[in-house]
């Protein structure tokens, strides 16, 4: 709640957004529920009267992950898969696109719905944004799309294009991403939709499902158990990341001040570090022990060969965004919660 009140204060021209509508497609993942969360304390307490409409595939799902904005009479669930024509007869004034595959062991299980649902879903956004005349659409995107760099080892910024292997079935995330991005600013160019995209570092906090398969969330799950935390690299790769609050206010700096066809990366330049350290930093954190192990066949499947993954977020601290939970208060908040929620002691 504290979090939520930072956020929502935080973030500038709420008037933009007050007495409107808007679509947050997977509505119960890990940023976007945090988007609804940030929204619907908007109301309680600022009385600003946005009619949140949070599309997710199971029912059953959005009941356990809200279950106290159904009474409010400004929470609506769209349940749909994001991959059919979107069925939602009320129009909206903004939407924020966050439906996809968002963890190794999906790409690894399922490459092929994966690449499905970043494209077919983004194009269902676009019809449903262009027919309706919505105000904006942002884009939840990632930093992947950047793909490997070579030589240099600065941050990775906006206009940086690196190397993707088309070939390669891990490629499944990154190469749709980048289609989907492609294909927002050509419905921008073609039919004058109003878009906008968000390039997300590695985005952790106390909303991750237990089926999230990234190593953070792992490593947090293991040490809120009491659980020896089980490292399945030698941890070398260099990441920069973002508490969930923090990437959702500035998802929501980029909806109110970006500039159309722009993108802008999301990450705390004060959290970049590499897996072992920060797997070591859960383990102080957790007071439980790191131990390497070897990981199994489908497992590397899923692994991104990229060695170093940070992102430049000067652009978006022009539009007046700043970090404020750096990574080692962020994983400590993320365990004390764990630990609360799950009843481990």
């Amino acid at each position: 709640m504290e979090d939520l009140d930072a956020a929502s204060r935080s973030i500038l021209q709420w008037d933009k957004l007050k007495g409107k509508s808007i679509l947050i497609t997977g509505a119960c993942g890990l940023i976007c529920s945090c988007l609804v969360d940030i929204i619907m304390y908007r109301n309680e307490h600022f009385g600003d009267d946005i009619n949140v409409y949070a599309l997710c595939r199971g029912w059953e799902a959005s009941k356990n992950r809200f279950p106290s904005y159904f009474s409010s009479g400004l929470f609506n669930v769209v349940n749909q898969d994001v991959c059919d024509e979107i069925n939602l007869d009320a129009g909206v004034d903004y939407i924020i696109h966050g439906a996809s595959h968002a963890h190794p062991v999906v790409f690894a299980n399922d490459p092929v719905g994966t690449m499905m649902t970043n494209f077919y879903g983004m194009h269902n956004i676009l019809q449903f944004a262009r027919k309706n005349n919505c105000c904006r659409v942002l884009f939840i995107s990632s930093g992947e799309v950047y793909g490997e760099m070579s030589g240099s080892m600065a941050p990775f910024a906006e206009a940086y294009s690196g190397h993707v292997d088309p070939m390669d079935v891990r490629s499944c995330y990154p190469s749709s991403k980048r289609a989907a991005e492609t294909l927002c600013v050509s419905f921008a160019s073609q039919y004058d939709v109003d878009v906008v995209v968000a390039r997300l570092s590695h985005v952790y906090g106390p909303n991750m499902k237990n089926t999230d398969s990234r190593a953070i969330a792992s490593f947090i799950r293991d040490a809120a158990a009491g659980r020896d935390i089980v490292m399945k690299s030698q941890g070398t790769q260099v990441r920069g990341y973002c508490y969930v609050v923090d990437a959702a206010s500035a998802i929501l700096t980029i909806m109110f001040s970006g500039k159309c066809c722009d993108a802008y990366n999301v990450s705390d330049r004060k959290s970049v570090i590499s897996v072992r350290d920060m797997a070591r930093l859960v383990a102080k954190c957790g007071k439980t022990k790191l131990v390497v192990s070897e990981p199994s066949e489908l497992e590397k499947t899923g692994y991104t060969p990229v060695v170093r993954q940070v992102l430049d977020s000067s652009k978006l601290e022009a539009l007046g965004w700043t970090a404020r939970t750096h990574i080692k208060d962020g994983i400590s908040k993320t365990l004390n919660i764990f630990k609360e929620v799950s009843g481990y002691k």
